[in-house]
């Protein structure tokens, strides 16, 4: 716990999934999907519990098999496509304030389509929101392309503003370093949730993770490469 004060994880795990069918229970390297990430945070000694929100009971049975809490299962109007994960988070927080009489001071975001983030990056999270005194700390990655180099195109496909006219010709060691949301690790004071109604806001700070540890699972390729990374990493620890 942060201070001694609580750190709820969530995991959110719906049952549909356009890009990739059940994916969250799909084996990834010999276990679940969604296993990764209870297993990232079990372990952990400053989260005080570790719950899933799902909509499966399929999801649900395998989450208490890998030892997360189910308490609830989520309303069909949070688990479409369109629901916003805040809503959901907000949902599991109010649950367990009226069903469970549990308040915590701060909660953790997991997201089980992250399975390569590492227990070190959870610790180092929770190390900043103290060293910086932050509210919230939200992960990210290099970006894998320049956005510099991407623009809209107009419907005649003309590229005559397409590139700012300050990059031309410019190499891309020569332009500033960009970073994206990797969707891995999210954490917030409960407070400074509800106040903002998100994760970001004035004390928001950034963790910087490696782009091999940064793969957020959407498509059967991403899935593969996830496969490859993690028996990669398997094979170095032997």
């Amino acid at each position: 716990m942060i201070d001694d004060k609580k750190v709820l994880a969530i995991i959110p795990a719906r049952g549909g999934s356009k890009g990739l069918p059940g994916k969250n229970i799909k084996e990834l390297c010999g276990k679940p999907l969604i296993a990764w990430s209870i297993e990232q945070a079990k372990p952990c000694s400053d989260i005080d519990k570790t719950v899933v929100s799902t909509d499966d009971e399929g999801i649900a049975e395998v989450a208490k098999q890998y030892g997360a809490e189910v308490p609830f299962i989520r309303p069909a109007e949070l688990a479409n496509d369109t629901s916003p994960t805040i809503d959901v988070i907000s949902h599991a927080i109010n649950w367990l304030k009226e069903h469970e009489d549990y308040q915590p001071e701060y909660i953790l975001l997991l997201q089980p389509t992250s399975p390569l983030r590492a227990r070190e990056d959870i610790d180092g999270v929770m190390q900043m929101l103290k060293d910086k005194n932050a509210r919230a700390v939200v992960s990210v990655c290099k970006t894998d392309h320049h956005p510099w180099w991407s623009n809209t195109l107009p419907e005649n496909g003309n590229m005559k503003d397409f590139l700012r006219p300050a990059i031309l010709n410019k190499r891309r060691q020569d332009l500033p370093v960009f970073y994206k949301l990797n969707g891995a690790i999210y954490l917030a004071e409960t407070d400074y949730f509800h106040e903002q109604y998100s994760f970001f806001g004035p004390d928001t700070f950034a963790f910087k993770m490696p782009k091999e540890r940064s793969i957020d699972i959407d498509s059967d390729i991403d899935f593969k490469i996830a496969g490859l990374l993690l028996q990669e990493k398997t094979s170095n620890e032997l």
